[in-house]
């Protein structure tokens, strides 16, 4: 019997994850406890593990989106090492054994049952999807497990597979918008219709196939079509899916089969030579240098990254206010005691460490700054737990750096330190990324002089800090030469007043120029 690979429940705010990459292809031999896929959230990436040794199949491409609890892969239980066994019907080597006679003469026969495929659950927050293309035309017949059309969600786009083999009846057409339970399609189910001999059987008696592509013995709707993804990239590589050939079920032109596809000399129609009378106008100077195009998938974390950045820009009433903060006396600080700070804790002494306490010191005395809203009420924290915002290969992440009010400037410098290395290297926990009542960006290090950054949603303020420049200001009267920062306040205006923002980010602005005064609590 087989095994199901299930998604597990990776934490109590994530319903639905993104298939990132198989590990191991349909097929292949697995060992229990071995990576076989990578699942990407709104948060991180994580891999999967084989449950048991066996045979690999898949069930969900690579880009799907499932929800918790889905099934994207079945193993077979072998012995450890173990080929599947030659009495399994649907192995390669038991079909070799069959007639070519009887394969080649045999029609589907209908049974009588129809099979009725609705539009399931695919997380909790969809309701409704909408039928995008048909891959399978009325009447052809399908094979169980084999696309038959695409759908479309506001999160993403996948594939249904046909619960049955037989002859389609199309119920909702393409454009269609269905609900949770609406019926899409009718499979009228058949014995299994007549196929080519494999090419495992081929090999077995010493003859050669006539292609490598998947066939089911008579051309379909499929055969030469291509995927919408590779009709893509066959429209941008100009080249034609005649010219191509498909390895996909029923000959369907493929993904991998458009990117391996190349451009030769047959592909070009010559232009026609113009008529002798019409003089040829002067042709602009070529203007040299490569212009190739790449494409790179957009990664899940990404495409929830820009979805959330969307949503709070049309969600919340975010406004920015400025000020700026003479940085010297916290560089005397830091120039003075920083090679016994690192040498007694084993960190640099940097800015974070200050802007840290500083921004903890102030929200406690507007907790507004602090709060959130859920619904229609307002959440208060009595702590403060900062999100520190980290760039990384895959994007941007906020690890938690939590209860800052009562850490000391070495525990502060520690911490960011070790949460900036686990997220680089990829090994930050989900608990590691959830909570947080207030964020620090900081652009400066890239050299950034100003920038609005975008609240971290459902959070209701976020601090900006840039790069230091040394600038005229005037202190009592005279024009000095100081180092400079800009210091920027995103904040929710539907819960914080511009009193209380413009105040809160006077405070900041109070601790940093006099540091001594977070020393004290004054």
């Amino acid at each position: 019997m087989s095994v199901e690979v299930i998604i597990p429940d990776v934490a109590e705010s994530i319903t639905e994850v993104a298939i990132a990459e198989w590990l191991k292809k349909s097929g292949e031999l697995v060992q229990q406890d071995e990576p076989i896929v990578e699942v990407e959230t709104d948060k991180a990436s994580q891999e999967l593990f084989a449950p048991a040794t066996g045979i690999l199949e898949v069930l969900v491409q690579v880009d799907e989106t499932v929800a918790v609890g889905a099934v994207i892969a079945k193993i077979e239980p072998t012995e450890a090492g173990a080929t599947p066994s030659t009495s399994d019907p649907e192995t390669p080597a038991t079909r070799t054994q069959e007639s070519p006679a009887l394969e080649s003469s045999s029609e589907p026969k209908p049974t009588g049952e129809v099979v009725e495929m609705k539009v399931t659950p695919f997380a909790e927050s969809i309701t409704e999807v909408v039928i995008g293309e048909w891959l399978k035309e009325e009447g052809d017949f399908v094979e169980m497990d084999e696309p038959v059309c695409e759908v479309e969600t506001d999160k993403a786009t996948q594939e249904l597979p046909a619960e049955a083999s037989g002859i389609l009846r199309i119920v909702a057409q393409a454009g269609d918008t269905l609900s949770i339970g609406d019926l899409i399609c009718k499979i009228e189910v058949t014995d299994k219709p007549s196929t080519s001999p494999s090419t495992d059987s081929s090999s077995s008696t010493g003859t050669t196939p006539a292609s490598t592509q998947a066939v089911s013995g008579n051309d379909t709707y499929a055969t030469g079509h291509p995927s919408p993804a590779a009709s893509k990239i066959l429209s941008e590589k100009g080249i034609k899916p005649s010219e191509v050939q498909g390895t996909g079920v029923d000959g369907r032109i493929t993904k991998e089969d458009a990117l391996k596809a190349q451009k030769t000399e047959s592909n070009y129609t010559p232009s026609k030579p113009s008529p002798a009378a019409t003089p040829t106008p002067p042709s602009l100077p070529s203007a040299g240098g490569s212009r190739e195009m790449s494409r790179k998938r957009m990664s899940q974390m990404r495409k929830t990254i820009a979805r959330r950045l969307v949503s709070v820009k049309n969600e919340t009433a975010m406004l920015t206010t400025f000020n700026e903060a003479n940085m010297k006396p916290i560089m005397d600080l830091r120039k003075k005691y920083k090679e016994g700070f690192k040498e007694k804790y084993g960190v640099s002494l940097g800015f974070m460490s200050f802007f840290s306490k500083a921004c903890a010191q102030a929200l406690l005395e507007f907790p507004e700054v602090n709060a959130m809203i859920d619904g229609n009420e307002m959440v208060y924290h009595n702590y403060v737990d900062i999100s520190v915002a980290v760039s990384t290969e895959k994007g941007l992440v906020v690890p938690v750096l939590r209860n800052v009010e009562t850490l000391s400037f070495a525990e502060i410098e520690l911490g960011i330190a070790n949460l900036a290395k686990r997220a680089r290297d990829n090994k930050l926990s989900i608990d590691e990324m959830q909570g947080g009542t207030f964020t620090i960006t900081n652009g400066g290090i890239y050299g950034s002089m100003m920038s609005t950054p975008i609240i971290n949603a459902p959070q209701s303020a976020i601090l900006g800090m840039h790069n230091i420049v040394q600038r005229p200001y005037v202190v009592d009267g005279e024009i000095k030469i100081l180092p400079m920062m800009y210091l920027a306040l995103s904040y929710d205006h539907r819960i914080i007043d511009g009193k209380e923002a413009v105040s809160y980010l006077v405070a900041v602005k109070k601790y940093l120029e006099e540091p001594e005064r977070l020393m004290f609590g004054v």
